[in-house]
């Protein structure tokens, strides 16, 4: 009797690159040591009708109902507000970011709050039910319709949940599941992208909201195959520095509602705790009269945030000048020295360049251009600039200051904030009314800026 031969196949990890071969680094991301051999799986015969249960008939534009779903409001208004406005029901949510920075203590508080409304199903895949129950404890969450369930076999998940039919399912986390059907270890390519297309199929299907708390690389991305942020409605990435106790929770993609909305929270013994103001709590420690400072508007999403920028620019003590950043783009600061040194004719090719966000915030967008640029100057010429003053606006390599989108955000929440002076460029200023006390200075140059701002 012949033996049936099993074939195996080398998968990467990180992005999911498969390969008859071993292969030390990744052709496809460039990841050392993460291929895996895994056994190849025969094909199932037949699909067994699409993820949400429709009929998989074809059906005119005109007949489909576009009445939107209710959401269902979780309590806790900043992480509604980047969920979109409440949770979708029958949503699929990825949840990531670094070991210990408030995770399961999020969706602990969250699903404290929606069991009011159904019951809840937390599936814990890394710790023991007294674990969650201590944590709940000190969270001071008390909800008679929150189920626990310490299970690692998504088969044993799906059975439980056919049975409890919960209101909202939470799976702790997607690394640690696996599937019979699979022989490879849990947290592989293959058994996280199975296990996460089941879950999918039940939370469309069953219409069950459910929260998948995922893994981070050492480079801040979800780990395991890229398809996984494919497969979600919503992916939300906690951001945050161990030494600050201020948490950033961000959507990076949203299927209902818009994205690069974040949401604020401040780290405490009794865990996550809003921040409603977040500029007001960036701005509170900001030294007076520093050389070196800056405040910028930033806009996340729908809504307007105003951060200090702090840099240091010294004499450089070894041959090759040093460009270190944190919360900003390394080789955004390279480029703005460079402007800077053949457009305005400050000497910083030469010099140590360090700048820094302060509160742990990571600025992307580049209206914080002109912030950037201000506080550089400001620590070569150890001249502070003055302290009711916002800088905003993107800057080209000609040296040129260029308009940004939502003007009439950032200059409304400075002037909420007491600042009274605001350089943004000229382009903006055309259609923009200022608000009453706040002078807006338009600038098409950053040599320009920089003589205003100095005089």
């Amino acid at each position: 009797m012949a033996v049936k031969k099993v074939k195996t196949i080398f998968s990467c990890q990180q992005c999911g690159y498969q390969s008859p071969k071993w292969l030390g680094r990744c052709p496809d991301c460039g990841q050392w040591n993460s291929l895996v051999e895994e056994t190849v799986q025969p094909a199932r015969g037949g699909r067994g009708g699409t993820a949400a249960g429709a009929a998989s008939v074809p059906q005119r534009l005109c007949e489909v109902s576009a009445c939107e779903e209710d959401r269902l409001q979780v309590g806790i208004g900043e992480f509604d507000r980047v969920l979109g406005g409440g949770v979708v029901p029958g949503s699929l949510t990825l949840i990531g970011g670094d070991p210990g920075i408030g995770k399961s203590t999020l969706l602990l508080q969250a699903l404290g709050k929606l069991a009011d409304l159904g019951p809840a199903l937390y599936v814990t895949a890394e710790e023991s039910t007294r674990q969650v129950k201590l944590r709940a404890g000190r969270l001071g969450v008390v909800a008679g319709q929150l189920l626990l369930l310490a299970e690692t076999s998504l088969e044993a998940i799906l059975e439980q949940a056919r049975q409890l039919r919960p209101a909202f399912l939470v799976i702790d986390s997607i690394q640690t599941i696996f599937t019979a059907a699979l022989e490879s270890a849990p947290g592989s390519v293959s058994q996280v992208r199975e296990c996460a297309g089941r879950l999918m199929q039940v939370a469309k299907g069953d219409g069950i909201p459910t929260f998948i708390v995922g893994h981070v690389t050492k480079d801040g991305a979800i780990a395991g195959p890229r398809m996984l942020e494919h497969m979600v409605d919503t992916v939300l990435y906690f951001e945050g520095d161990a030494g600050h106790p201020y948490r950033i929770l961000r959507a990076v993609k949203n299927r209902f509602g818009s994205t690069n909305e974040i949401g604020v929270f401040e780290m405490r013994e009794t865990g996550l705790a809003e921040v409603t103001n977040p500029s007001e709590l960036f701005l509170a420690e900001r030294p007076e009269g520093a050389a070196g400072s800056a405040v910028v508007p930033s806009v996340e999403g729908s809504r307007p945030i105003l951060v200090e920028l702090q840099a240091l620019v010294s004499s450089c003590t070894y041959g090759t000048p040093r460009r270190t950043t944190i919360g900003f783009d390394h080789n955004r600061v390279a480029l703005l020295g460079a402007v800077l040194e053949k457009k305005v004719g400050l000497s910083l090719l030469a010099q140590d360049i360090f700048l820094n966000v302060a509160g742990g915030v990571r600025l992307d967008e580049p209206a914080v251009d002109l912030g950037v640029v201000a506080a550089l100057a400001s620590s070569h010429l150890n001249k502070p600039i003055p302290p009711r003053t916002i800088v905003f606006g993107e800057i080209g390599l000609a040296g040129e200051v260029r308009a940004v989108s939502r003007p009439e955000l950032r200059v409304k929440e400075a002037t909420r904030l007491g600042f009274d002076r605001c350089f943004l460029p000229a382009g903006n200023l055309k259609n923009l009314e200022g608000p009453e006390g706040m002078r807006l200075v338009g600038v098409k140059g950053v040599a320009q800026m920089l003589d205003e701002l100095f005089e």
